[in-house]
């Protein structure tokens, strides 16, 4: 202990107090153990069409099918969008199977268009939030409002006395009226500057008409503002009190702009009016505004591009790449799509990231072994796994059984089992909830060539019903082959990272190597206690080394520090062998 205590004085001169009185000192002082804690594995990433829904910037996180339902829309018509139209299906189907959270984020094709309004007297433009026809249905009302009312109480020249200028701004578009006489036309008014209850504006009031003095006020001069509603279907925005003035703080563009529904233009004009006036004309308490003209585009023949995005800039990424802006999603799926280039594409941005794993369909019509063997044959990843064949799931919109691509259910069983059992358990032998046949059926004879190939078949089994029965990766590679051991090995990588950030610009010596390689090694004795390591003991299941073995000098001076770190993941017993002989009598 004695030497322990020179070492610290030495390792943290300057962290030592001073006692300078008699008296009892109580210090906090680091164990040498950080926390370590498992990052998610279940959070599940899909990209597909959709009714609506934003087609840039970052996916949106999404709870529920319901959840989905009330940002994106609802099922897509097989007449309108033929293959493309999985991704809301897919997301029922993950959350059928016990997913509980995922990403979505909807592509469109180029030719889709937002529907957009008239311009609301040349003052205001209303376009639909994102691309589609659901934005036709998008229903704009406007009436007269007002944040502020006083009485002018004094004149000198173009300067006026308020009574309060509370809720008055500079730039805000007033009217005086006089409430003595129901025949007296409303004055409007433009306030240029305010001083304390001093208000210049930009015409002169008749000081006779307007100065009110009254404990009772006959007059009034309010500011020319208005509500807003924007409906769609059963979601209704409501906002009030808004201002064409960019200097208030109601200013309508500044309010609306976290609108899921509408995106708006101002265009300025000089006229002083009523801007509800200017929009439906005078003598008008408000009115109605409908959009159209728009588009879901092209949606039964999209090219790969569309699904696979492009990345130009952080809040400007499409498809695929918009996930790069996502820290949280460790499976992710692009249903349906079974274009080779799209979904080589999405194994691309996995192994990238090495943070996440792909599920991959087999197109349906590919029924014959030497087909689907063929498809799987276009790469080579053990970030990937393919299933086969399609599920025969209840489709609400067409009130039938139709037959789904199987992502969305697999990545809802992965997050199942993983909550269930582990990353480590191989996610089959697993039932596909809701689902009441398959595209095809296959035989053992048949699975004797595709499982070995890494074509995950799902099967009808007697007794059990319909199975996921493959756990394989797409990987030639003998030690990657199983879809546990990635997917492990992702979340032991992912846990380390997102723990060990401490460690970054502490001094770089023997006692943070000590401390690394404590709390690493806590965290992967967790693990192995949990089943997810091979052996019976800890030394068997993993090591982790740290010091001057895995670091050069060069690597101390340079800044690094390197940390060797080794585990046993336990494999599937894919192969139940029972050896049985005859026991002589003896």
């Amino acid at each position: 202990m004695k030497g322990g205590m020179v070492w610290l004085i030495k390792r943290k001169p300057s962290s030592m107090p001073e006692y300078l009185s008699p008296g009892v000192y109580v210090e906090e002082f680091d164990s040498g153990l950080k926390a370590m804690e498992g990052v998610s594995t279940s959070t599940a990433g899909f990209v597909g069409m959709a009714e609506r829904g934003p087609v840039i910037g970052a996916p949106e996180f999404i709870t529920s099918f319901a959840d989905y339902q009330r940002k994106f829309g609802g099922y897509l018509s097989a007449n309108a969008y033929e293959g493309n139209r999985f991704l809301p299906y897919a997301v029922e189907h993950f959350f059928l199977n016990g997913g509980s959270r995922c990403f979505v984020m909807r592509v469109a094709p180029e030719d889709a268009m937002p529907a957009q309004g008239e311009d609301a007297g040349k003052i205001l433009s209303f376009t639909a939030a994102n691309p589609g026809a659901w934005g036709d249905k998008i229903k704009i009302a406007i009436r007269k409002s007002m944040k502020a009312k006083t009485q002018i109480i004094g004149a000198e020249g173009k300067q006026f006395i308020l009574k309060s200028t509370a809720g008055f701004v500079e730039g805000d578009i007033v009217v005086f009226n006089d409430l003595s006489d129901e025949k007296a036309k409303p004055i409007y008014n433009k306030i240029i500057k305010i001083v304390d209850r001093m208000v210049t504006f930009a015409e002169a009031f008749d000081e006779k008409t307007v100065v009110d003095t009254d404990i009772v006020p006959t007059t009034a001069l309010t500011t020319c503002d208005f509500d807003l509603s924007v409906s769609y279907d059963n979601v209704q925005e409501q906002y009030e009190k808004l201002s064409l003035n960019p200097n208030a703080s109601n200013y309508i563009v500044k309010k609306v702009a976290k609108s899921n529904l509408v995106q708006i233009t101002v265009n300025l004009v000089e006229d002083i009016k009523h801007p509800v006036d200017l929009i439906f004309g005078e003598e008008t308490e408000g009115g109605k505004i409908t959009l159209e003209g728009g588009s879901d585009g092209t949606t039964t023949t999209t090219d790969a591009s569309v699904f696979i995005g492009s990345d130009k800039g952080p809040g400007q990424r499409t498809g695929i790449a918009s996930f790069i802006e996502n820290s949280n999603v460790s499976i992710m799926a692009v249903p349906g799509i079974v274009d080779p280039a799209v979904q080589l594409a999405l194994v691309a941005h996995c192994e990238n990231l090495g943070s996440r794993f792909a599920v991959l369909d087999v197109p349906m019509d590919k029924v014959k072994v030497t087909d689907v063997a063929a498809h799987r044959g276009i790469m080579d990843t053990s970030y990937a796994a393919m299933y086969h064949p399609w599920i025969e799931m209840y489709d609400a919109l067409d009130k039938k059984s139709n037959y789904m691509p199987p992502s969305g259910a697999m990545m809802g069983i992965y997050a199942r089992s993983d909550m269930q059992h582990g990353v480590h358990k191989a996610p089959a032998n697993e039932s596909v909830r809701g689902c009441t046949g398959l595209s095809s059926l296959y035989n053992k004879a048949e699975q004797d060539i595709l499982n070995p190939q890494g074509v995950n078949l799902i099967r009808n089994i007697p007794g059990k019903g319909i199975q996921v029965w493959g756990a394989r990766t797409c990987s030639s590679d003998g030690n990657w082959k199983y879809v546990n051991v990635r997917r492990l090995f992702i979340y032991v990588e992912e846990s380390i990272k997102a723990n060990t950030n401490w460690a970054v610009f502490e001094p770089n010596d023997e006692v943070l190597w000590a401390r690394v390689g404590r709390t690493i090694g806590a965290f992967l004795s967790t693990i192995w206690r949990d089943g997810a390591l091979a052996g019976a003991t800890e030394d068997q299941a993993y090591f982790v080394n740290i010091g001057r073995d895995t670091m050069t000098q060069d690597d101390i001076l340079n800044g690094r520090l390197i940390c060797v770190i080794g585990i046993a993941p336990v494999r599937p017993a894919e192969f139940v062998i029972f050896r049985i002989t005859q026991k002589m009598e003896e």
